[in-house]
């Protein structure tokens, strides 16, 4: 390397608008510029540690080695590593800390600034992530972690983490290294570090502020895990945090041992992370196994978005701690009303509690809720009927990653709820699941798109049930369609109301219904032949008809269709189906008379008109040419009657009228 050169500070200038930045360099430290010459390409001799110390800027640190007669010891014979505190690293120190070391120099000081060296020369190619290198203040050990910079670069136009990490020292931040002595090396770090020989357990059990915590860690059995070997991170809530809880709440997770574990387990990570690691929209895995959103906002650590980190950065042998000024609550550790209340649901909540239902959504029963969203109740009036709601309440705690198609679901009210598996959803009768599953202590949340409307009778009987299926109704009656309606199978029925056999022509309705076979071979035109909730269909789906040709339903604009005619209700449930109610007769292809003037041309139709308009020509010349092939041949047969045998000529005959056929054949599939 001929010379190096670093930003030495970032100015904005107050007079123009624009703000221009003007960015100053100096030189690294053990380089100087040369008159004439670009950049810093003179290497100054390398010095001792001591000098070292004052050249790299960490004056303070040389000071306090001359004060406390370690200079003696960095400028003689040896290899050494000095991780030097910058001169702001000391001044942040609290006044009573800085006071304690500096009156007693020759111990306290000594001691504090023999725990930053290593009796070794030690490079950052050495620094690895875990290492942890003995001191020279009795040996106590010195923690190395890496983390990711958060930085993307582009490559080839995509962004990839930047291949550069930060390392920590005891949550030191590494800022300048590998500075090279003659008697070792200096590294620049951001903190003074203190030793640290204290567990995370034992800096619990001696921390005032954590006297709650502690007999919450007594209680749910983890001492053993705190005190063990390993690299952990404990988010501590202080005493102030636990007062924050409803005492109701609290009294119920301390009193509970799981709830309790499980409490505590999400404020535990499985990796030391120091406040360095911690990035803008970082997720971090709990022992417990949810994830917790960590970030910064400006100065300030954030967990799930809020600031709440009081301390940080507490060093112990197995670990890091974090005092936290609030309780963090994981799902697991909740009640279905609870779970209710910080979710999208809230409406229904409030229903539940107006029906009296509040004693299952806090109790202990295995339970799932289907909560409707409280968009739905935009466009509908909230009930509060008893009935409707428990109808909304499963018995056991279910997981909707292990629901199949077919499963049948019990409801506190005795009704059985079906499960259908799409692709694209899935639902539980007319619902559909519209967000991740809140699994709580004893009840799981399925946050639902809608109300929940369970099947009564078969489709037969909801049809006979609604006066505006009477006409459906007689003709699936004159149809022989009775019993297939009945049958213990899955139907998706578009059924016509009333209103749309009136639409129909009279004579054309009426010579329907006088023709039992072809009445039954419309109806069954519209019986899907499995079953198809409103909230499975995506942009399209072609469902086959009992009559053989497909249906074609689709959504726009939020609304169902089907062949493209718009659905008047959707989700009519039934024992063995769903019904939809559509205001036209619809009709299979071969009913459809043909395409009207008026209506826009089909792209597709136009390219197969195109098609065999040009078909239809080239048979005509085809034809034309094998007349004349024929007449051809028949010349040529009478001019060589003399030069072959009758054998021979019938041969070449033969041959002709087979290429001929070929042709023709060939015409013939074009056709």
């Amino acid at each position: 390397m001929t010379y190096q050169m670093t930003p030495l500070m970032l100015k904005s200038s107050d007079v123009e608008e624009q703000q221009k930045r003007v960015i100053a360099y100096e030189c690294c430290p053990g380089y100087e510029e040369v008159p004439g010459e670009k950049g810093c390409p003179a290497a100054l001799p390398l010095a001792n540690l001591y000098e070292t110390l004052g050249v790299v800027g960490a004056s303070t640190t040389q000071l306090y080695s001359a004060s406390s007669n370690l200079s003696a010891e960095i400028t003689g014979p040896g290899s050494f590593t000095i991780f030097a505190p910058t001169n702001e690293a000391w001044a942040s120190l609290p006044a009573e800390m800085l006071d304690s070391l500096v009156s007693n120099v020759n111990i306290e000081l000594l001691n504090a600034l023999r725990y930053h060296m290593v009796n070794k020369r030690v490079l950052t190619d050495d620094l690895k992530h875990g290492t942890r290198l003995p001191s020279m203040y009795q040996n106590i050990d010195i923690q190395i972690h890496h983390y990711p910079n958060g930085i993307l670069i582009s490559v080839l136009d995509v962004a990839v983490p930047c291949s550069l990490q930060i390392v920590t020292v005891n949550c030191a931040r590494l800022l300048k290294a590998d500075h090279h002595a003659t008697n070792g090396v200096v590294h620049l770090v951001d903190k003074v570090i203190s030793t640290t020989t204290n567990s995370i357990l034992q800096i619990v059990e001696i921390e005032e502020t954590l006297e709650n915590l502690r007999a919450a860690v007594a209680a749910a059995g983890l001492n053993n895990l705190l005190d063990s070997e390993g690299q952990f991170t404990l988010l501590a809530p202080t005493k102030e945090a636990f007062e924050k809880i409803p005492q109701e709440t609290l009294n119920r997770i301390l009193g509970d041992p799981e709830a309790l574990k499980d409490l505590l387990s999400h404020h535990i990570l499985k990796s030391a992370m120091c406040a360095e690691a911690i990035i803008a929209g970082l997720s971090v895995e709990t022992l417990e196994g949810s994830m917790l959103e960590v970030g910064c906002n400006g100065d300030e650590l954030t967990l799930n978005g809020r600031p709440i980190i009081a301390n940080r950065d507490v060093i112990a042998t197995n670990g890091v701690i974090h005092f936290v000024n609030e309780l963090l609550i994981p799902d697991s550790a909740k009640t279905l009303l609870e779970l209710g209340e910080e979710s999208e649901v809230s409406t229904s909540m409030d229903l539940l509690r107006q029906a009296g239902l509040s004693s299952y959504l806090t109790g202990s029963e295995r339970l799932t809720l289907l909560a409707p969203t409280n968009s739905f109740y935009k466009d509908h009036t909230p009930s509060a009927d008893r009935n409707v709601l428990l109808d909304h309440i499963v018995k056991d705690q279910l997981s909707s990653k292990y629901l199949y198609h077919g499963q049948m679901l019990e409801t506190l009210s005795g009704k059985q709820l079906r499960v259908f598996v799409y692709r694209n959803n899935l639902c539980i009768e007319n619902v559909c699941i519209a967000a991740h599953d809140k699994r709580g202590r004893f009840g799981t949340l399925f946050t639902v798109d809608k109300m929940l409307t369970p099947p009564v009778g078969t489709v037969m009987d909801v049809l006979k049930a609604d006066d505006r299926f009477s006409t459906l109704v007689a003709a699936i009656q004159s149809a022989g369609l009775t019993e297939i309606l009945n049958r213990p199978k899955s139907f998706t029925v578009f059924a016509p109301t009333n209103e749309a056999f009136q639409a129909m022509p009279r004579e054309e309705r009426d010579k329907l219904m006088d023709n039992a076979e072809e009445l039954a071979n419309l109806l069954k035109y519209h019986i899907g032949d499995e079953i198809l909730v409103s909230g499975a269909v995506g942009a399209v789906v072609r469902l086959k008809s009992l009559q053989g040709d497909k249906l074609e339903v689709s959504t726009k604009r939020n609304a169902i269709n089907v062949n493209k005619e718009p659905v008047a209700e959707a989700d009519i449930m039934a024992t063995n189906g769903v019904i939809y109610a559509v205001n036209t007769v619809l009709q299979p292809p071969a009913f459809r008379p043909n395409e009207r003037a008026d209506e826009p041309a089909n792209p597709s139709l136009e390219i197969f008109r195109h098609a065999s308009a040009t078909s239809q020509i080239s048979q005509r010349s085809a034809r034309l040419a094998l007349e004349g092939l024929f007449d051809h041949i028949h010349m040529i047969r009478s001019s060589v009657l003399t030069s072959f045998s009758p054998e021979q000529l019938a041969s070449s005959e033969d041959t002709v009228h087979s290429s001929v056929f070929q042709t023709v054949s060939k015409d013939e599939t074009l056709k």
